[in-house]
């Protein structure tokens, strides 16, 4: 077993450490990487992590079986050291003498303890393990309580199920672009219009994205831009703009956009997004719940901070991180967000509000008391025409919802919710 073997697995255990001992997102956590670590052994240690992230629950149930009494709690990096080992076991298809034997040697290296008992357990695992996970229910075990509980209410169990069961596999990379990039990039064509990649490779390297000729962004994130119709020669305001995939795409139809963000940091990698793009807007450091334009605009777009619960599938992480009672909190942000970004609409403007979250408080409770609140404002349902025909990812009052298990068959999409308003004339 190799050096660098080894330095991925303990790359991965540091990632996971962060996560879940300093709650802290993974994409921030995997921002830190040794300068000479391969892309492969990065690309590994990236698998090994969100594998741990992803089976979370049947790992720790299946680690439970073989450990008579459980570590102690200052025993958590041990923990984690078995959790990578089971992973590679179980999920990664990993040789049993690779797995345990660099789970032993991280061990005595990081902790230098509990390494007879690390050795003993990943053996047992290795010898009856598999047997144990295909009579478990990986849907439900993966899930924390709170989010099967909401869903399985919002949704029903049968769609819970197949939420949850969506999140437990790598998503396809899916791209926006300025051009046709389906041959360069080996990519399909979604019914929506977004190029769908299966196939591996950094990001940066792949063809076409040091010519700016594409973005990263999911096919469900770049509906609720389209549902503001055609915008070109058009003025558009994108509040809570950054990362910038909204802006980009506004920007690339054609609109003149004010792109406005509370953000710093966020808003240079818009900048820096819509530099390697080609594509401009006006940047706004603004606090988008205060901050109103000079006069009233014909589009408004405002896609708001949320528990982001849609997004598991491409962010493991976030079903560890986030509470039930971080919902709430979002909510009430949303509602201040929304009603000043009401205030913005000149008379027969177009509002979309949008959100990454499978949280009904945070979609459509948000919309019913708005419309009741204020009559001059009305809903506009959205058409199967305007999504590529997916009548499916509509819902009963006209609103866009999307599912992670929508369009199972071709790598799944986000979970978002949008609805589109006007301003009476």
């Amino acid at each position: 077993m190799s050096k660098d073997d080894l330095a991925a697995r303990a790359l991965a255990l540091d990632w996971l450490a962060a996560v879940l001992h300093q709650a802290r997102p993974l994409d921030e956590a995997m921002a830190t990487v040794p300068g000479d670590m391969t892309v492969r052994d990065r690309a590994f240690a990236q698998l090994l992590t969100r594998t741990v992230l992803r089976r979370l629950g049947q790992i720790d149930d299946l680690l439970g079986r073989c450990i008579e009494r459980p570590l102690p709690k200052g025993a958590w990096l041990s923990q984690l050291i078995l959790r990578l080992g089971a992973a590679q076991l179980l999920f990664l298809d990993t040789p049993p003498h690779a797995a345990v034997d660099t789970a032993v040697r991280l061990a005595k290296q990081r902790s230098g303890r509990y390494q007879k008992v690390i050795n003993a357990v990943l053996r047992k695992l290795g010898r009856e393990g598999k047997a144990w996970r295909e009579a478990q229910d990986a849907a439900r075990l993966n899930t924390p309580d709170w989010l099967w509980q909401s869903w399985s209410t919002a949704y029903g169990e049968d769609i819970a199920r197949a939420i949850a069961a969506s999140h437990l596999t790598e998503p396809p990379l899916d791209i926006s672009a300025t051009v046709d990039c389906a041959e360069a990039l080996a990519a399909t064509v979604l019914p929506t219009g977004t190029f769908r990649r299966i196939g591996g490779g950094r990001i940066v390297d792949l063809p076409g994205f040091a010519a700016g000729e594409w973005w990263v962004q999911d096919a469900a994130a770049a509906l609720p831009a389209r549902l503001l119709g055609s915008v070109s020669g058009r003025h558009v305001i994108d509040l809570c703009a950054a990362p910038g995939g909204k802006t980009a795409q506004l920007a690339a139809a054609g609109a003149t956009v004010s792109a406005v963000d509370h953000a710093p940091t966020r808003l240079a990698r818009l900048t820096q997004n819509l530099d390697r793009l080609g594509l401009s807007a006006a940047v706004i450091e603004a606090d988008a719940a205060t901050w109103q334009p000079e006069k009233t605009a014909k589009f408004v777009l405002l896609d708001a901070p949320c528990s982001a619960t849609g997004t598991i599938r491409r962010h493991p992480d976030i079903s560890h991180l986030k509470r039930p009672t971080d919902v709430p909190v979002a909510a009430g942000v949303q509602a201040r967000l929304l009603a000043n970004a009401v205030g913005m609409l000149a008379p027969g403007g177009t509002l979309i509000y949008a959100v990454c979250s499978l949280q009904s408080e945070e979609g459509p409770a948000q919309i019913e008391p708005l419309l009741a609140k204020d009559t001059a404002l009305e809903r506009v349902p959205i058409a199967a025409t305007e999504i590529g025909g997916l009548g499916e990812l509509i819902d009963p009052n006209g609103d866009l919802r999307s599912l992670p298990c929508h369009l199972a068959d071709l790598g799944g999409l986000d979970g978002f919710y949008a609805a589109r308003l006007r301003r009476k004339t």
